[in-house]
Protein backbone atom coordinates (compact mmCIF):
# COMPACT_ATOMS: atom_id res chain seq x y z
CA UNK A 1 0.00 0.00 0.00
CA UNK A 2 1.08 3.32 -0.93
CA UNK A 3 2.36 5.58 2.11
CA UNK A 4 0.35 9.13 1.94
CA UNK A 5 2.92 12.24 2.41
CA UNK A 6 3.09 13.22 5.78
CA UNK A 7 2.50 16.58 4.41
CA UNK A 8 -1.30 15.98 3.57
CA UNK A 9 -2.02 15.63 7.45
CA UNK A 10 -0.67 18.86 8.22
CA UNK A 11 -1.92 20.41 5.42
CA UNK A 12 -5.47 19.30 6.21
CA UNK A 13 -4.92 21.03 9.42
CA UNK A 14 -3.53 24.37 8.21
CA UNK A 15 -5.53 25.29 5.40
CA UNK A 16 -9.31 25.64 7.62
CA UNK A 17 -7.80 27.91 9.42
CA UNK A 18 -5.74 29.78 6.94
CA UNK A 19 -7.85 33.27 5.78
CA UNK A 20 -7.56 35.58 3.15
CA UNK A 21 -7.93 39.56 4.06
CA UNK A 22 -9.87 41.36 1.35
CA UNK A 23 -8.85 44.96 1.28
CA UNK A 24 -11.61 47.56 -0.22
CA UNK A 25 -11.37 51.36 -0.34
CA UNK A 26 -14.24 53.52 -1.24
CA UNK A 27 -14.30 54.45 -4.94
CA UNK A 28 -13.95 57.81 -4.23
CA UNK A 29 -10.98 57.71 -2.84
CA UNK A 30 -9.63 54.99 -5.56
CA UNK A 31 -10.45 57.77 -8.40
CA UNK A 32 -8.60 60.83 -6.12
CA UNK A 33 -5.43 58.73 -5.81
CA UNK A 34 -5.26 57.44 -9.37
CA UNK A 35 -5.44 61.07 -10.57
CA UNK A 36 -3.18 62.16 -7.83
CA UNK A 37 -0.79 59.51 -9.17
CA UNK A 38 -0.82 60.46 -12.71
CA UNK A 39 1.24 63.40 -14.64
CA UNK A 40 -0.65 66.86 -14.16
CA UNK A 41 -0.71 67.19 -17.67
CA UNK A 42 -2.99 63.87 -18.84
CA UNK A 43 -5.40 65.46 -16.14
CA UNK A 44 -7.81 67.14 -18.60
CA UNK A 45 -7.73 63.83 -20.43
CA UNK A 46 -9.06 62.25 -17.87
CA UNK A 47 -10.62 64.42 -15.64
CA UNK A 48 -14.14 62.05 -16.29
CA UNK A 49 -12.69 59.05 -14.83
CA UNK A 50 -14.86 56.73 -13.41
CA UNK A 51 -14.49 53.03 -11.80
CA UNK A 52 -16.75 50.97 -13.97
CA UNK A 53 -20.17 50.36 -11.36
CA UNK A 54 -19.84 46.45 -11.21
CA UNK A 55 -16.29 47.05 -9.79
CA UNK A 56 -17.80 48.82 -6.73
CA UNK A 57 -20.05 47.10 -3.64
CA UNK A 58 -23.55 48.17 -2.35
CA UNK A 59 -21.41 49.66 0.01
CA UNK A 60 -19.27 52.23 -2.64
CA UNK A 61 -16.36 50.06 -1.73
CA UNK A 62 -13.78 49.03 -4.37
CA UNK A 63 -11.74 45.42 -4.13
CA UNK A 64 -7.82 47.35 -4.09
CA UNK A 65 -5.91 44.39 -2.92
CA UNK A 66 -5.29 41.06 -0.56
CA UNK A 67 -3.19 39.47 1.94
CA UNK A 68 -3.34 36.00 4.18
CA UNK A 69 -4.28 35.64 7.72
CA UNK A 70 -4.65 32.91 10.32
CA UNK A 71 -7.32 32.05 13.02
CA UNK A 72 -5.44 31.54 16.34
CA UNK A 73 -8.92 32.01 18.69
CA UNK A 74 -12.08 30.13 18.18
CA UNK A 75 -13.83 33.33 18.40
CA UNK A 76 -12.73 34.71 15.65
CA UNK A 77 -8.89 36.59 16.08
CA UNK A 78 -6.72 36.62 13.43
CA UNK A 79 -3.33 37.26 12.89
CA UNK A 80 -1.69 39.35 10.45
CA UNK A 81 0.99 41.28 8.69
CA UNK A 82 0.42 45.11 10.10
CA UNK A 83 1.46 46.67 6.16
CA UNK A 84 -1.71 44.02 5.22
CA UNK A 85 -3.83 46.52 7.19
CA UNK A 86 -2.35 49.50 7.46
CA UNK A 87 -4.84 51.87 6.94
CA UNK A 88 -7.83 52.95 9.17
CA UNK A 89 -9.70 53.99 6.16
CA UNK A 90 -10.29 50.68 4.13
CA UNK A 91 -12.48 47.99 4.82
CA UNK A 92 -11.45 44.63 5.63
CA UNK A 93 -12.82 41.47 4.67
CA UNK A 94 -12.19 38.25 5.79
CA UNK A 95 -12.60 34.73 3.93
CA UNK A 96 -12.38 31.55 5.02
CA UNK A 97 -11.21 28.22 2.94
CA UNK A 98 -15.12 27.33 2.62
CA UNK A 99 -15.49 31.04 0.66
CA UNK A 100 -17.58 31.79 3.63
CA UNK A 101 -16.84 36.07 4.29
CA UNK A 102 -17.06 37.86 7.10
CA UNK A 103 -16.50 41.92 8.16
CA UNK A 104 -13.31 41.88 10.00
CA UNK A 105 -12.10 44.63 12.65
CA UNK A 106 -8.61 45.59 13.20
CA UNK A 107 -8.31 45.70 17.07
CA UNK A 108 -4.24 46.06 17.31
CA UNK A 109 -1.37 47.21 15.17
CA UNK A 110 2.10 46.49 16.41
CA UNK A 111 4.21 49.75 16.79
CA UNK A 112 7.41 48.10 16.05
CA UNK A 113 6.92 45.01 13.94
CA UNK A 114 5.08 43.76 11.05
CA UNK A 115 2.32 42.60 12.86
CA UNK A 116 -1.46 43.14 13.10
CA UNK A 117 -4.55 41.35 15.12
CA UNK A 118 -8.30 41.28 13.42
CA UNK A 119 -11.48 39.79 15.35
CA UNK A 120 -14.00 38.79 13.46
CA UNK A 121 -17.31 39.39 15.43
CA UNK A 122 -19.76 36.55 14.43
CA UNK A 123 -20.46 34.02 17.38
CA UNK A 124 -19.29 31.09 15.63
CA UNK A 125 -16.75 29.31 16.38
CA UNK A 126 -13.95 29.37 14.13
CA UNK A 127 -11.04 26.37 13.36
CA UNK A 128 -7.48 27.29 15.07
CA UNK A 129 -3.97 26.99 14.21
CA UNK A 130 -1.81 26.00 17.67
CA UNK A 131 0.97 28.56 18.02
CA UNK A 132 4.43 27.01 18.08
CA UNK A 133 7.94 27.97 19.96
CA UNK A 134 9.74 29.89 17.71
CA UNK A 135 12.99 29.87 20.15
CA UNK A 136 13.17 26.06 19.08
CA UNK A 137 13.32 26.49 15.16
CA UNK A 138 16.63 24.85 14.41
CA UNK A 139 18.52 24.76 10.74
CA UNK A 140 17.15 22.36 7.88
CA UNK A 141 13.98 22.13 9.87
CA UNK A 142 11.02 21.28 7.28
CA UNK A 143 8.27 23.88 7.34
CA UNK A 144 5.20 24.52 5.02
CA UNK A 145 3.73 28.44 3.97
CA UNK A 146 0.21 28.69 3.29
CA UNK A 147 -1.67 31.39 2.52
CA UNK A 148 -3.26 33.32 -0.96
CA UNK A 149 -0.38 33.54 -3.38
CA UNK A 150 -0.38 36.20 -5.75
CA UNK A 151 -4.01 37.29 -4.17
CA UNK A 152 -5.25 35.11 -7.23
CA UNK A 153 -4.38 31.55 -5.82
CA UNK A 154 -6.44 30.90 -2.30
CA UNK A 155 -5.40 27.51 -0.61
CA UNK A 156 -1.76 27.88 -1.40
CA UNK A 157 1.09 25.50 0.45
CA UNK A 158 4.73 25.49 -0.49
CA UNK A 159 7.19 23.27 1.49
CA UNK A 160 10.69 24.08 1.98
CA UNK A 161 13.24 24.37 5.24
CA UNK A 162 14.63 26.73 7.70
CA UNK A 163 17.51 28.18 6.06
CA UNK A 164 18.45 31.11 8.19
CA UNK A 165 18.07 32.24 11.48
CA UNK A 166 18.04 36.02 13.41
CA UNK A 167 17.96 37.51 10.11
CA UNK A 168 17.76 41.72 9.35
CA UNK A 169 15.94 43.43 6.46
CA UNK A 170 15.41 47.03 5.69
CA UNK A 171 11.63 46.68 4.66
CA UNK A 172 8.53 49.40 4.90
CA UNK A 173 6.47 48.40 7.56
CA UNK A 174 3.21 50.07 5.81
CA UNK A 175 2.72 52.79 3.40
CA UNK A 176 2.95 55.59 5.42
CA UNK A 177 5.96 54.67 7.18
CA UNK A 178 9.77 55.16 6.22
CA UNK A 179 12.03 51.76 5.42
CA UNK A 180 13.04 50.07 9.22
CA UNK A 181 15.26 47.30 9.73
CA UNK A 182 13.14 44.21 10.94
CA UNK A 183 15.11 41.98 13.26
CA UNK A 184 15.07 38.57 14.65
CA UNK A 185 13.08 36.78 11.41
CA UNK A 186 13.06 33.33 10.03
CA UNK A 187 14.67 32.68 6.37
CA UNK A 188 12.81 29.64 4.58
CA UNK A 189 13.10 28.55 0.93
CA UNK A 190 9.37 27.51 0.71
CA UNK A 191 7.69 29.89 -1.50
CA UNK A 192 6.57 33.00 -0.27
CA UNK A 193 4.83 34.96 -2.65
CA UNK A 194 3.04 38.34 -2.73
CA UNK A 195 -0.23 37.72 -1.59
CA UNK A 196 1.11 35.44 1.07
CA UNK A 197 2.07 38.16 3.11
CA UNK A 198 0.13 37.48 6.90
CA UNK A 199 -0.29 33.48 6.63
CA UNK A 200 1.45 30.81 8.82
CA UNK A 201 4.73 29.40 8.21
CA UNK A 202 4.39 25.68 10.46
CA UNK A 203 6.60 23.38 10.91
CA UNK A 204 6.05 19.43 10.50
CA UNK A 205 3.82 19.22 13.70
CA UNK A 206 1.51 21.79 12.89
CA UNK A 207 2.44 24.08 14.81
CA UNK A 208 2.83 28.15 13.96
CA UNK A 209 6.18 29.55 14.11
CA UNK A 210 6.15 32.51 11.97
CA UNK A 211 3.69 34.61 10.32
CA UNK A 212 5.02 35.31 6.04
CA UNK A 213 5.86 38.84 5.76
CA UNK A 214 8.39 39.44 2.73
CA UNK A 215 10.43 38.12 -0.13
CA UNK A 216 13.40 39.87 -1.88
CA UNK A 217 12.68 40.71 -5.62
CA UNK A 218 14.91 39.42 -7.94
CA UNK A 219 16.04 36.71 -5.54
CA UNK A 220 14.95 32.68 -5.92
CA UNK A 221 13.77 30.59 -2.86
CA UNK A 222 14.50 33.33 -0.24
CA UNK A 223 11.40 34.26 1.88
CA UNK A 224 10.94 36.22 5.38
CA UNK A 225 8.55 34.99 8.61
CA UNK A 226 8.51 37.04 11.72
CA UNK A 227 8.71 34.41 14.59
CA UNK A 228 5.57 33.55 16.17
CA UNK A 229 6.80 33.95 19.95
CA UNK A 230 6.54 37.71 19.31
CA UNK A 231 2.53 37.31 18.15
CA UNK A 232 2.52 34.95 21.20
CA UNK A 233 3.48 38.32 22.74
CA UNK A 234 1.34 40.71 21.43
CA UNK A 235 -2.07 38.42 22.31
CA UNK A 236 -0.74 38.57 25.92
CA UNK A 237 -0.98 42.45 25.65
CA UNK A 238 -3.70 42.68 24.16
CA UNK A 239 -5.61 40.31 27.03
CA UNK A 240 -4.07 42.40 29.48
CA UNK A 241 -4.00 45.63 28.38
CA UNK A 242 -5.98 45.77 25.53
CA UNK A 243 -3.17 46.93 23.18
CA UNK A 244 0.33 46.08 21.98
CA UNK A 245 2.85 47.51 24.21
CA UNK A 246 6.44 47.72 22.81
CA UNK A 247 9.79 49.18 24.43
CA UNK A 248 11.33 51.85 23.50
CA UNK A 249 14.81 53.37 24.16
CA UNK A 250 14.72 56.52 21.99
CA UNK A 251 17.72 56.65 19.70
CA UNK A 252 19.00 56.67 16.08
CA UNK A 253 21.63 54.20 15.31
CA UNK A 254 24.20 52.34 13.32
CA UNK A 255 25.76 49.53 13.63
CA UNK A 256 29.40 49.42 13.79
CA UNK A 257 30.73 47.07 10.75
CA UNK A 258 34.23 47.57 9.24
CA UNK A 259 32.72 50.10 7.15
CA UNK A 260 31.28 52.20 9.36
CA UNK A 261 34.61 52.26 11.84
CA UNK A 262 36.47 53.27 8.39
CA UNK A 263 34.00 55.93 7.46
CA UNK A 264 33.52 57.38 10.59
CA UNK A 265 37.04 56.85 11.79
CA UNK A 266 36.44 55.30 14.95
CA UNK A 267 38.33 53.35 17.55
CA UNK A 268 36.09 50.48 18.09
CA UNK A 269 34.27 47.17 15.27
CA UNK A 270 31.15 46.86 17.52
CA UNK A 271 28.47 49.04 19.00
CA UNK A 272 25.73 51.10 17.71
CA UNK A 273 26.85 54.80 16.98
CA UNK A 274 24.42 56.97 17.60
CA UNK A 275 23.32 58.83 14.51
CA UNK A 276 20.97 60.09 12.23
CA UNK A 277 21.33 61.06 8.50
CA UNK A 278 18.11 62.48 8.45
CA UNK A 279 18.38 66.66 8.71
CA UNK A 280 17.23 68.37 11.44
CA UNK A 281 16.59 65.27 13.11
CA UNK A 282 17.74 64.47 16.38
CA UNK A 283 19.55 61.36 17.24
CA UNK A 284 18.64 61.15 20.52
CA UNK A 285 14.30 61.17 21.12
CA UNK A 286 13.76 64.37 23.35
CA UNK A 287 12.31 63.01 26.97
CA UNK A 288 12.88 59.88 25.92
CA UNK A 289 14.86 56.80 28.18
CA UNK A 290 17.50 57.49 26.14
CA UNK A 291 18.00 61.40 26.54
CA UNK A 292 16.96 60.88 30.45
CA UNK A 293 19.56 58.34 30.68
CA UNK A 294 22.21 60.73 29.05
CA UNK A 295 23.03 59.48 25.87
CA UNK A 296 24.16 61.83 22.75
CA UNK A 297 24.90 62.03 19.34
CA UNK A 298 27.96 60.25 18.49
CA UNK A 299 28.26 58.22 21.33
CA UNK A 300 28.76 54.24 20.55
CA UNK A 301 26.96 51.82 23.18
CA UNK A 302 28.75 48.85 23.75
CA UNK A 303 27.05 46.87 26.14
CA UNK A 304 23.53 45.99 27.00
CA UNK A 305 23.04 45.03 29.80
CA UNK A 306 26.14 43.40 29.62
CA UNK A 307 25.97 41.40 26.50
CA UNK A 308 28.25 42.89 24.09
CA UNK A 309 26.43 44.53 20.90
CA UNK A 310 27.40 43.56 17.29
CA UNK A 311 25.63 43.37 13.85
CA UNK A 312 24.20 40.16 14.82
CA UNK A 313 22.95 40.50 18.59
CA UNK A 314 22.04 45.04 18.10
CA UNK A 315 19.89 46.73 20.13
CA UNK A 316 16.63 46.18 17.96
CA UNK A 317 16.98 42.67 18.55
CA UNK A 318 17.70 42.99 22.29
CA UNK A 319 14.53 45.08 22.77
CA UNK A 320 12.23 42.40 21.12
CA UNK A 321 13.30 40.44 24.44
CA UNK A 322 12.85 43.61 26.91
CA UNK A 323 9.47 44.51 28.51
CA UNK A 324 8.03 48.21 28.66
CA UNK A 325 9.29 49.40 32.12
CA UNK A 326 12.44 47.27 31.99
CA UNK A 327 15.41 49.66 33.72
CA UNK A 328 18.74 48.58 31.01
CA UNK A 329 22.24 48.83 31.58
CA UNK A 330 24.23 50.63 29.30
CA UNK A 331 28.30 50.84 28.38
CA UNK A 332 28.85 53.64 26.18
CA UNK A 333 31.95 55.35 24.87
CA UNK A 334 31.83 59.10 24.94
CA UNK A 335 35.25 60.71 22.91
CA UNK A 336 37.79 57.92 23.80
CA UNK A 337 36.01 57.59 27.51
CA UNK A 338 33.40 54.35 28.82
CA UNK A 339 30.85 55.30 31.25
CA UNK A 340 27.87 53.14 32.65
CA UNK A 341 24.33 54.52 32.17
CA UNK A 342 20.64 53.20 32.98
CA UNK A 343 17.79 53.71 31.26
CA UNK A 344 14.09 52.75 31.92
CA UNK A 345 12.36 51.38 28.96
CA UNK A 346 9.05 53.47 27.84
CA UNK A 347 6.14 51.88 25.82
CA UNK A 348 6.40 52.97 21.85
CA UNK A 349 4.08 55.26 20.78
Amino acid sequence: MTQKNPFIAIIKKTLPATVTVVISKHYKEVQKEALKNLPMFLWPKIKDFRIPKEEIDEHGMVKIGNGSGFIVEPSGVIVSNRHVVGESSNRYTVVTTDNNKFEAKVIARDPISDIAILKIEDGRKFPTLKLGDSSKVELGETVLAAGNALGLFQNTVSSGIISGLSRSIAAQVDAKSPAQEIHGLIQTDAAINPGNSGGPLVNMEGEVIGINVAIIFGAQNIGFALPINTVKRDLEDIKKYGRIRRPFLGVQYVNITPEIKKRFKLSVDRGALIMTEKPYASAVIPKSPAHEAGLKEKDIILEYNNHPLTAEKNIGEILEDSSVGDVINLKVLRKEKEFFTKAKLQEKK
